[in-house]
């Protein structure tokens, strides 16, 4: 067997995924694949001034200012004011970059360890995060594959993505 003259490419190191935000009365969690790497680093869900999550939740609720993005803790209270939650499908995984296609050896998040006694439906951000659902699926509960957010998926636009998510969030309550 001849060796290969070029050194073995060093795997990417494991990659640890943020807390859940969530509390007793969260009524919709939505699930996102992993954070991104900028994400990580400021350990802050959808912390890339790219992507659409906070504007598109802002839409969704104007009526009250969705707090600055240097807040983060006031943006988490303000999510969880209104019954939503966020994590992720996987717990820790192998990638380099933030695309969900360089995700290797994911190991996922144990969505029936969160007590939710309030809990209604689960939204997945993106198709990576919905290809989970069937393993993620939680006593029957509805489960919806949402556009994503990440700036990464441009085939939908904005006002298209806020109304598909609209039509989720006003049928449990959360928006009109």
């Amino acid at each position: 067997m001849q060796q290969s003259p070029y050194p073995p490419t060093p795997e990417p190191p494991l990659l640890e995924g943020l807390a859940p935000v969530v509390a007793t009365h969260t009524r919709l969690l939505i699930l996102g694949s992993f954070p991104s790497r900028i994400s990580l680093e400021r350990r802050q869900y959808y912390a890339n001034p790219r992507n659409q999550l906070w504007t598109l939740l802002q839409a969704l609720w104007p009526e009250q200012p969705l707090p600055h993005s240097h807040d983060y803790a006031g943006r988490c209270r303000w999510i969880l004011d209104r019954g939503l939650g966020l994590w992720d499908v996987y717990a820790r995984c192998r990638r380099v970059g933030s695309l969900d296609a360089a995700i290797r050896n994911a190991e996922r998040n144990d969505l029936h360890r969160l007590d939710l006694p309030r809990l209604e439906a689960i939204a997945h951000n993106g198709a990576a995060s919905h290809a989970q659902a069937a393993r993620l699926a939680v006593n029957g509960l509805p489960v919806y594959r949402l556009p994503s957010t990440s700036p990464a998926h441009a085939a939908w636009s904005l006002a298209r993505k806020i109304e598909a998510w609209r039509e989720v969030f006003a049928r449990h309550g959360l928006c009109t």
